[in-house]
């Protein structure tokens, strides 16, 4: 059995391998399938003791498709090449984040 490379591992979704921007719209899909209120975040590192991330714009309230939402992944991929950027997802009703996946690292770890 294969495993992977030894790297820093970010959230679930970072123990396997990146994902295309295909996958990462079918992330997005069952976002908004849920419900959630989907936003993008960016940081210049990684380390685990950075809790908060920078948010890109504002969460995307009427997004009502992927595709919303995937252009403003690659703007701030545009905009913040050598940034980690990443999707997350709250729900309005509990108040707080449920999902959040990596879907852009910096070519330089």
């Amino acid at each position: 059995m294969k495993t992977l490379p030894k790297q820093r591992r970010y959230e679930t979704l970072s123990y396997l391998p990146p994902l295309t921007d295909a996958q990462i719209a079918k992330q997005i899909q069952y976002i908004l399938d849920k419900g959630f209120i989907p936003a993008v975040e960016f940081n210049e590192t990684s380390s685990a003791e950075e809790h908060y991330w920078t948010m890109w714009k504002l969460p995307l309230f009427g997004a009502t498709s992927t595709q919303e939402v995937l252009n403003e992944v690659q703007a701030c991929r545009y905009e913040y090449p050598d940034a980690y950027i990443k999707v997350v997802a709250f729900d309005n009703i509990k108040q707080c984040q449920m999902i959040s996946f990596i879907v852009h690292k910096p070519a330089k770890i």
